[in-house]
């Protein structure tokens, strides 16, 4: 049922799906979709053949907002692809949420589902940077997301957004993106940013060098 890798395998007559324990945080679009596919405390908690069809799955699997949910079809039906426009929501005292055509630096090989969702960490303490591992609970952190900038007036949608790492330093977001608010609020878009992953920054969801003073280390 699972490898050496942390991915856990869940068979399916029409459809298989995979879970990858490394990006979940457990936000629980999952366990609170309507069904049987994903039910707690049964073992195993994914049962494919228990949903209407193979695309029921498929729509569940990509509700999950960190890609830890991935799937692969053998009905030879419609496949994952890349939201039409690339958006970063910035969750109340929580991570950066990805969605799109995704290409994020420091992403293994093996995590799939980070293609076109991602949990990326902001509070500058997960464990498993750049993505997000729920330590800003524990520290606590809080931010609710508000944006105060509203970028450029045009932007063409789209395209691949690189998402990279900067030296103990911000995330360096290159393509077309929208960042919306913790409250859904569409508020800036551009095709370039620096977007703060210490914590400390006191212009969020953007960088102020605030890392730099903070002591903030990561690759």
């Amino acid at each position: 049922m699972t490898d050496e890798k942390n991915i856990y395998e869940y068979p399916g007559d029409q459809v298989d799906v995979q879970w990858d324990k490394r990006l979940c945080i457990h936000v629980g679009e999952c366990g609170r979709a309507v069904g049987d596919l994903f039910v707690g405390g049964r073992n195993p908690w994914c049962q494919p053949d228990m949903a209407a069809s193979a695309q029921d799955v498929a729509e569940v699997c990509e509700r999950c907002p960190t890609g830890a949910l991935t799937y692969i079809r053998k009905d030879n039906g419609p496949t994952e692809v890349a939201a039409s426009t690339n958006t970063v929501l910035v969750a109340n005292d929580g991570p950066l949420y990805f969605s799109g055509d995704l290409n994020i630096d420091g992403a293994a090989e093996d995590m799939g589902g980070v293609r076109y969702r991602a949990a990326l960490c902001r509070c500058g303490a997960s464990k498993q940077k750049p993505f997000c591992d729920n330590s800003h609970r524990d520290i606590p952190f809080h931010d609710q997301g508000a944006v105060g900038a509203s970028g450029d007036a045009e932007v063409d949608a789209g395209g691949t957004l690189e998402v990279k790492r900067a030296p103990n330093g911000p995330l360096l977001v290159n393509g077309s993106f929208t960042i919306l608010t913790g409250s859904g609020r569409q508020a800036w878009q551009g095709t370039r940013a620096a977007l703060c992953r210490c914590g400390a920054s006191k212009n969020k969801p953007f960088c102020d060098g605030a890392h730099k003073a903070a002591g903030f280390t990561a690759e």
